[in-house]
């Protein structure tokens, strides 16, 4: 896993978004065992507190789950993961288009031209 961050937003807050990414993406498989906070704390190159933050969040959005001897794990519930890859589709999708918006494209305009961007190889 490779993480960045900006200044502007708080840290954890930019680790949950990114490993929810790497769970709804797929990256990370339901049911997979995390590394443990130390290794992921290390990775991020984080403070292992805010790691264990960013974690608790997760676990408080049903994506992740701790089994007290083994660690912890992405969840098995695939409707909730896809649940949370739709909302983010909507979040980017929305932002798209008020961003073309702001430049002259209304919708019908914008899906046209993203039409015609697929056809592009």
């Amino acid at each position: 896993m490779k993480f960045e961050f900006d200044n502007n937003i708080p840290i954890y807050v930019q680790l949950v978004e990114q490993l929810k990414m790497y769970i709804i993406s797929g990256k990370i498989k339901p049911g997979e065992r995390l590394p443990s906070v130390r290794d992921l704390a290390l990775q991020s190159r984080v403070n292992p507190n805010t790691m264990q933050k960013a974690l608790v969040e997760l676990e408080e959005m049903n994506l992740v789950y701790t089994e007290r001897t083994n660690g912890r794990f992405v969840t098995n519930d695939q409707k909730l993961i896809d649940k949370y890859k739709q909302d983010y589709a909507k979040e980017v999708s929305n932002k798209y288009f008020l961003n073309m918006e702001r430049i002259g494209f209304d919708k019908t305009t914008t899906i046209d031209y993203l039409n015609k961007l697929g056809g592009i190889k």
